[in-house]
């Protein structure tokens, strides 16, 4: 990351500290669970997850950060600065949980780290393959506007963010609904879906595990039978009674 990325990023993390929250572990050998929202949220959307995986014994870090005004790539700086901030030195694993576009940010970090990662991610109705609403709406201005300059890269085209990473070599688990409170967006969608994502979107090659279930995009992260899921894989690299 060069001078006027890391400036950038900072000024990013800086404002992204109030919707963030860093906790100290419960217990000397809890691994860390960073939670990342999707777009539009704020780390608050992922406060009842955070309660139900601290009662597990992790040690919660939950990342907030501008969805709809930055670029990924400023993004994924930003999420960089906050893990050396809030991870540096841990001796346990560090795992991440994601909603919606919070899947993409991390696969993007991942990518540009280019280091093994050891720890697991768990991602909550990502849009591994992209969306067909965005495809649909590609050339509104009005949507653009709407999802900022990363948000209206989630298309299912080659060009978009979903079609430009890489493969995924480490260990993930998906999780997504089939219930929608968007007829509109599931009109435009094939097959299954959560409102937002395709349930066939949201699946990638090389996941460990893939699950439906009976939520919607907006709400699948608080979802208690999902919270169990998440803490599954988190300690075992399987959902519970699952198979991709």
């Amino acid at each position: 990351m060069n001078l006027l990325s890391k400036t950038r990023s900072s000024f990013l993390l800086a404002g992204a500290v109030f919707f963030s929250a860093c906790a100290p572990p419960p217990s000397e050998s809890a691994d860390t669970v960073v939670l990342i929202h999707g777009l539009g949220r704020s780390a608050r959307s992922m406060a009842i997850l955070s309660t139900r995986l601290a009662n597990a014994d992790f040690r919660v870090v939950r990342f907030g950060y501008p969805s709809r005004s930055e670029p990924i790539e400023a993004l994924v700086d930003s999420l960089e600065i906050f893990l050396d901030t809030c991870c540096a030195g841990d001796d346990s694993d560090v795992h991440f949980v994601t909603h919606s576009m919070g899947g993409l940010l991390v696969r993007s970090y991942l990518d540009q780290e280019g280091e093994p990662f050891t720890g697991r991610v768990v991602m909550l109705s990502p849009p591994n393959q992209g969306s067909e609403i965005v495809d649909a709406f590609a050339d509104s201005p009005m949507l653009r506007h709407m999802l900022g300059p990363s948000g209206s890269r989630l298309g299912t085209g080659s060009t978009g963010i979903p079609g430009q990473l890489g493969p995924i070599d480490f260990e993930l688990g998906i999780i997504t609904g089939d219930r929608t409170l968007n007829p509109i967006g599931s009109w435009l969608i094939p097959g299954p879906d959560d409102g937002a994502v395709g349930v066939d979107r949201a699946r990638i090659e090389g996941a460990a595990d893939f699950k439906v279930v009976s939520a919607t995009h907006t709400f699948i992260m608080n979802d208690q039978e999902v919270a169990r899921d998440v803490v599954s894989f988190i300690r075992t690299g399987a959902f519970r009674n699952s198979s991709p």
